[in-house]
Protein backbone atom coordinates (compact mmCIF):
# COMPACT_ATOMS: atom_id res chain seq x y z
CA UNK A 1 0.00 0.00 0.00
CA UNK A 2 1.48 3.27 -0.92
CA UNK A 3 1.95 6.08 2.26
CA UNK A 4 -1.71 7.75 2.76
CA UNK A 5 -3.51 5.84 -0.30
CA UNK A 6 -2.74 8.94 -2.64
CA UNK A 7 -1.01 8.52 -6.06
CA UNK A 8 -0.26 11.52 -7.96
CA UNK A 9 0.62 10.21 -10.76
CA UNK A 10 1.75 6.82 -11.98
CA UNK A 11 4.19 5.55 -9.74
CA UNK A 12 4.53 8.86 -7.58
CA UNK A 13 3.04 8.94 -4.17
CA UNK A 14 3.04 10.77 -1.23
CA UNK A 15 6.66 10.17 0.40
CA UNK A 16 7.58 10.47 3.97
CA UNK A 17 8.66 14.45 4.78
CA UNK A 18 6.28 15.49 2.22
CA UNK A 19 3.57 17.83 3.48
CA UNK A 20 -0.29 16.74 3.46
CA UNK A 21 -2.23 17.49 0.58
CA UNK A 22 -4.30 20.86 -0.14
CA UNK A 23 -7.85 19.60 -1.34
CA UNK A 24 -9.61 22.24 -3.09
CA UNK A 25 -13.23 21.30 -4.34
CA UNK A 26 -14.76 23.67 -7.11
CA UNK A 27 -18.13 23.24 -7.71
CA UNK A 28 -19.02 24.22 -11.42
CA UNK A 29 -22.13 24.63 -13.73
CA UNK A 30 -20.25 23.98 -16.89
CA UNK A 31 -20.86 20.77 -17.01
CA UNK A 32 -17.65 18.05 -17.52
CA UNK A 33 -16.37 18.69 -20.94
CA UNK A 34 -16.79 22.53 -20.95
CA UNK A 35 -14.74 22.41 -17.19
CA UNK A 36 -11.87 20.16 -18.72
CA UNK A 37 -11.90 22.13 -21.73
CA UNK A 38 -11.28 25.70 -19.70
CA UNK A 39 -8.73 23.65 -17.43
CA UNK A 40 -6.77 22.38 -20.35
CA UNK A 41 -6.83 25.90 -21.89
CA UNK A 42 -5.11 27.31 -18.84
CA UNK A 43 -2.14 24.89 -18.33
CA UNK A 44 -0.02 26.38 -20.78
CA UNK A 45 0.39 29.48 -19.22
CA UNK A 46 0.95 27.95 -15.78
CA UNK A 47 4.33 28.49 -16.23
CA UNK A 48 4.10 32.25 -16.23
CA UNK A 49 2.90 32.02 -12.40
CA UNK A 50 5.70 30.35 -10.69
CA UNK A 51 8.26 33.00 -9.69
CA UNK A 52 11.37 32.71 -10.88
CA UNK A 53 9.92 32.29 -14.46
CA UNK A 54 11.77 28.91 -14.97
CA UNK A 55 9.29 26.41 -14.77
CA UNK A 56 8.94 23.00 -16.02
CA UNK A 57 5.19 21.97 -16.28
CA UNK A 58 4.58 18.39 -16.78
CA UNK A 59 1.39 17.41 -17.53
CA UNK A 60 -0.80 14.12 -18.54
CA UNK A 61 -4.63 13.36 -19.11
CA UNK A 62 -5.82 10.28 -18.07
CA UNK A 63 -9.25 10.07 -18.81
CA UNK A 64 -11.07 13.14 -16.71
CA UNK A 65 -7.48 13.51 -14.58
CA UNK A 66 -5.17 15.67 -15.39
CA UNK A 67 -1.96 14.67 -13.73
CA UNK A 68 0.95 18.02 -12.80
CA UNK A 69 4.51 18.18 -12.12
CA UNK A 70 5.99 21.70 -11.47
CA UNK A 71 9.53 21.86 -11.04
CA UNK A 72 11.10 25.40 -10.11
CA UNK A 73 14.13 26.42 -8.00
CA UNK A 74 15.32 22.96 -7.26
CA UNK A 75 11.65 22.09 -5.73
CA UNK A 76 8.76 19.90 -7.42
CA UNK A 77 5.12 20.18 -6.85
CA UNK A 78 2.70 17.57 -8.08
CA UNK A 79 -1.16 17.55 -8.26
CA UNK A 80 -3.80 15.72 -9.62
CA UNK A 81 -7.28 17.44 -11.08
CA UNK A 82 -10.32 15.28 -11.36
CA UNK A 83 -13.18 16.69 -13.56
CA UNK A 84 -16.64 15.54 -12.67
CA UNK A 85 -20.01 17.23 -14.09
CA UNK A 86 -20.57 19.72 -11.33
CA UNK A 87 -17.20 20.14 -9.64
CA UNK A 88 -13.25 20.03 -10.17
CA UNK A 89 -11.68 18.73 -7.25
CA UNK A 90 -7.87 19.42 -6.90
CA UNK A 91 -5.06 17.99 -4.83
CA UNK A 92 -1.86 19.58 -4.65
CA UNK A 93 1.11 17.87 -2.51
CA UNK A 94 3.65 20.49 -1.62
CA UNK A 95 7.34 19.57 -0.85
CA UNK A 96 8.12 20.40 2.96
CA UNK A 97 9.93 23.68 2.01
CA UNK A 98 6.64 25.12 0.44
CA UNK A 99 4.90 23.55 3.04
CA UNK A 100 4.28 26.67 4.99
CA UNK A 101 2.46 28.12 1.84
CA UNK A 102 -0.43 25.57 1.79
CA UNK A 103 -3.09 27.93 3.35
CA UNK A 104 -1.99 31.05 0.56
CA UNK A 105 -1.85 28.38 -2.06
CA UNK A 106 -5.47 27.26 -0.87
CA UNK A 107 -6.87 30.68 -1.31
CA UNK A 108 -5.24 30.91 -4.36
CA UNK A 109 -6.91 27.47 -6.26
CA UNK A 110 -10.46 28.83 -4.42
CA UNK A 111 -10.06 32.23 -6.23
CA UNK A 112 -8.26 31.41 -9.51
CA UNK A 113 -9.97 27.78 -9.93
CA UNK A 114 -13.56 29.42 -9.00
CA UNK A 115 -12.63 32.24 -12.02
CA UNK A 116 -11.66 29.76 -14.53
CA UNK A 117 -14.99 27.90 -13.91
CA UNK A 118 -17.44 30.47 -13.52
CA UNK A 119 -20.01 30.16 -16.15
CA UNK A 120 -20.27 33.83 -17.72
CA UNK A 121 -22.82 32.76 -20.09
CA UNK A 122 -25.63 33.11 -17.87
CA UNK A 123 -24.74 36.92 -16.88
CA UNK A 124 -26.53 39.94 -17.93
Amino acid sequence: MKPHGLALRPGAAIMPGMSKPISVDLPHKLGKEEARRRIHGGIGGLGNHIPGGAADVKSNWEGDRLNLAVKAMGQEVTARIDVQEAVVRVEVVLPPMLGFFGNQIEKLLKKQGGQMLEDKSKKT
